[in-house]
């Protein structure tokens, strides 16, 4: 048997890799990848400068494993659409088998590719824990509240093992051929290569799975809120382009003595569960809000707010170091997330959905269904969502989770020297504070763009008003 692995930018590993290792099993194996012009086009490219450098590393590293185990990593350029039922047919091959993507317009793309192959496409999860539509409530509905999902997941749930990784891989067939392809690099696509992006590829995230094994996750339920900590585990990203898979992780935390810190960090696993869970029920939620009460709500269009807000200018420290860090290291302290997509939407009146492409267009580990997940949860409007009357104190929350504003500190270094007192509350500093710092506002650092209590109050009234009107219609 003759089967087409076709590795898709979510699964880039050798090890626990279903599709691979079946294929290995039951004959010749012809691995590809499709370089997509709706990834790969350079002006497409561009817009995803931090997510291409992780993907052409990890696509890099890939080729190379696939190659010490015998085989070649096949790059063709074109839509998949296109090319997948193509090759296909050239190679004559028995069967393409990948693993699933929940998204709305994967799934569009592989029931057209399914419909054009004359042989079976077969899809395997693998993306999360378990398949997407396996939880159901009693009445056999999607769960809308995440502490319910996550007692029936820990109740029915039974993670496998990770499978191990081919220890060799049929040589391509003699008859296989394609033109030579070589991946792009970052230079010919014009994105400048950013040190501060953390590595691509499967051993860099088993490296990184490592270290917060060995450290951080002993402490990871009082230290995953600090922004002035390492804390968190790093590994969103490899979960996203699958240099790890979900379960590997998950086992590697079954092997950690159970504690607290263990059991949090798994929620949030299962809470990424929840969030493609829900989309696969809910494939309207990449445009829609979950909550329908917020359709039509009256989202401001303030262009200096938003650039303020983008450019890490609105005077509030922690909301402004957020900024900074996407932008500088495509990765954003998900306690910042929250504090600055709270502060979008909740202070400026601007659509989280502006905020959510912003964000996408430069995390490195840029998912759709966490990323959008998470801004409806900080605007009010998702599943499970932050409750709208909650807006977050950006000044409270930089004082709490980053007390001597070290945070603040390494992202806005024009704050630097403001003692720890002041450094989330600059506008309130003494003249001579701010004098002995080398500050002066407005020139150095902008004065807050609005006011805390003013702002808050006017989302509230027009959340009340907008929502009760919708109740009533």
């Amino acid at each position: 048997m003759r089967t087409l692995v076709w590795f898709r930018g979510k699964d880039l590993r050798i090890g626990d890799h279903p599709p691979l290792l079946d294929a290995a099993a039951r004959g010749e194996v012809v691995p590809l990848f499709v370089l997509d012009p709706y990834f790969f086009a350079p002006e497409r490219a561009r817009e995803l400068p931090h997510r291409m450098q992780f993907l052409l590393e990890s696509l890099q590293e890939l080729s190379d494993r696939i190659a010490s185990l015998g085989s070649r990593l096949l790059l063709i350029e074109g839509k998949s659409c296109d090319v997948i039922p193509r090759v296909a047919a050239e190679w004559k091959v028995d069967r393409v088998v990948a693993h699933r993507w929940v998204e709305p317009f994967a799934r569009q793309r592989d029931r057209r590719i399914s419909e054009a192959l004359r042989v079976p496409l077969i899809l395997y999860e693998g993306e999360t824990l378990l398949p997407p539509e396996a939880l159901r409530t009693s009445a056999g509905n999607p769960f809308s509240v995440f502490t319910p999902f996550a007692r029936a997941f820990l109740t029915r749930a039974s993670i496998a093992k990770p499978l191990p990784a081919p220890s060799s891989l049929p040589a391509l067939p003699s008859d296989v051929t394609a033109p030579p392809v070589v991946l792009p690099t970052l230079a010919s696509l014009g994105i400048s290569h950013n040190d501060a992006v953390l590595r691509g590829g499967e051993s860099a995230a088993r490296a990184r799975l490592q270290a917060f094994l060995a450290n951080a996750v002993q402490h990871y339920d009082t230290d995953r809120d600090r922004m002035d900590r390492a804390g968190t585990s790093r590994l969103s990203q490899d979960l996203k382009f699958g240099t790890l898979s979900a379960r590997a992780v998950w086992k590697a935390l079954d092997a950690c003595s159970d504690s607290k810190a263990t059991r949090v960090f798994k929620n949030e696993l299962v809470w990424r569960e929840f969030a493609h869970s829900t989309l696969w029920d809910r494939p309207d939620l990449l445009q829609n809000p979950f909550r329908h009460g917020f359709e039509g709500f009256p989202w401001v269009e303030h262009d200096a707010h938003w650039r303020a807000w983008t450019a890490g200018h609105t005077g509030y420290p922690v909301v402004d170091a957020a900024a900074r860090q996407l932008t500088g290291e495509g990765f954003v302290h998900n306690r910042a997330r929250m504090v600055a997509a709270s502060f979008l939407t909740k202070h400026l009146l601007i659509d989280y959905r502006r905020g959510e492409a912003h964000y996408m267009k430069y995390l490195t580990d840029g998912d759709w269904a966490q990323n959008n997940f998470g801004w409806q949860w900080s605007a009010g409007c998702g599943c499970d969502a932050q409750a709208y009357f909650r807006v977050f104190n950006p000044t409270l929350q930089g004082e709490k989770f980053d007390p001597e504003g070290s945070y603040v500190r390494r992202w806005v270094p024009e704050l630097a020297r403001v003692p720890a007192k002041w450094i989330h509350r600059p506008s309130e500093a003494p003249a001579n504070i701010l004098q002995s710092a080398g500050v002066v506002l407005g020139r150095d650092y902008p004065a807050p763009i609005v006011d805390h209590g003013t702002a808050r109050d006017a989302f509230l009234e027009t959340a009340k008003q907008h929502l009760g009107k919708s109740r009533r219609e």
